[in-house]
């Protein structure tokens, strides 16, 4: 495994998303990469402190609006063509 792959399977590897063998070659270039190494102890400090600190909540005012956009955007996926342009230029 070399530091590029590694990085790219950083997440998943924190989050044990990844096979047994990757993993196993994933821990295996920490040991032996410092820098990969750093980077990883550096994202396991961040993940601790969003969920110790991290804990403001979202007003529901700005939840129902997302979810009315989420629900717009839906709806303008699956409708057909022609009230896809007029939905849009409501939108504007």
């Amino acid at each position: 495994m070399d530091c590029d792959k590694t990085y790219v399977r950083m997440y998943r590897y924190l989050d044990g998303e990844i096979t047994v063998w990757r993993r196993w070659r994933i821990t295996r270039h920490l040991v032996k990469c410092p820098p990969c190494a750093n980077g990883y102890d550096f994202e396991i400090e961040l993940r601790e402190v969003i969920a110790t600190r991290c804990r403001d909540t979202v007003p529901d005012d700005v939840k129902r609006r997302i979810a009315e956009a989420i629900e717009r955007a839906c709806n303008e996926r699956h409708a057909p063509a022609g009230d896809q342009a007029d939905a849009r230029r409501r939108v504007e």
